[in-house]
């Protein structure tokens, strides 16, 4: 029953959102075939439910051959590789809108785990990735909220590439396990909630007083530590 109504919501809502966030996607749209390379949409292939591959959609925001330059897929803060526009795209979260059409076609859900890359879901444990998207990816979810400012940790790393290995993708790991085991509309609802508040409040901590049995990592702190560690 949930799985029906969960459904039912993500056609409902993505369809509104659709047809209400128009008269903003259009400027969007303009702008973009104007600016930086005058691409609209990115397309990227993502794992999808029960680890099927799909393509996600996205507005361009990046060079297009940004994951093979510079540091990949993975996004650090004023990264050179982020167009103009696209800066202020991300900042927003508009970037992410496209995805109601994830949506509406059933690749993706409202709320679920992000969807990830090869790369990165890869380097999970094989027992780990088949747990991970017994449900849809969502748009947002209880990882999107925890790391909604990613790129600044990242960013801040003396080796960012072994700071996400280490302590983002473990932590973003136990998240998702979290929610696969919790899930129900009270807690999408409750992250709903979260991720507006987190785009308006970034350093906003709302989310451990809301769920109480959520794993806990204090990220600033992780950060100190591998700096000391690995300086």
């Amino acid at each position: 029953m949930y799985n029906f109504i969960k459904r039912f919501l993500d056609i409902l809502f993505s369809s509104i959102a659709l047809l209400v966030l128009l008269p903003i996607f259009i400027p969007i749209v303009i702008i973009l075939l104007l600016t930086g390379e005058h691409e609209v949409f990115y397309f990227q292939k993502r794992i999808g439910h029960n680890n099927r591959y799909f393509h996600i959609w996205k507005f361009a925001t990046m060079l297009k051959n940004s994951p093979n330059i510079g540091t990949g897929y993975i996004t650090t803060r004023n990264d050179p590789r982020v167009l103009p526009f696209g800066q202020f795209l991300r900042k927003t979260k508009l970037n992410e809108l496209p995805q109601l059409i994830n949506i509406l076609k059933g690749d993706m859900s409202i709320i679920g785990p992000r969807p990830m890359v090869d790369k990165t879901f890869e380097a999970f444990p094989e027992s780990i990735r088949y747990e991970i998207y017994s449900s849809r990816p969502g748009l947002s979810g209880i990882g999107s909220v925890i790391f909604r400012d990613e790129e600044e940790y990242v960013s801040r790393a003396v080796n960012y590439t072994e700071f996400y290995n280490q302590i983002i993708q473990p932590y973003k790991a136990e998240l998702e396990l979290w929610y696969g085991k919790n899930k129900n509309l009270t807690i999408d609802f409750k992250i709903i909630f979260l991720t507006v508040w987190a785009i308006l409040s970034p350093k906003n901590q709302s989310v451990y007083k809301l769920f109480k049995n959520l794993p806990y990592c204090d990220l600033e702190q992780a950060l100190v530590n591998f700096n000391n560690a690995n300086s």
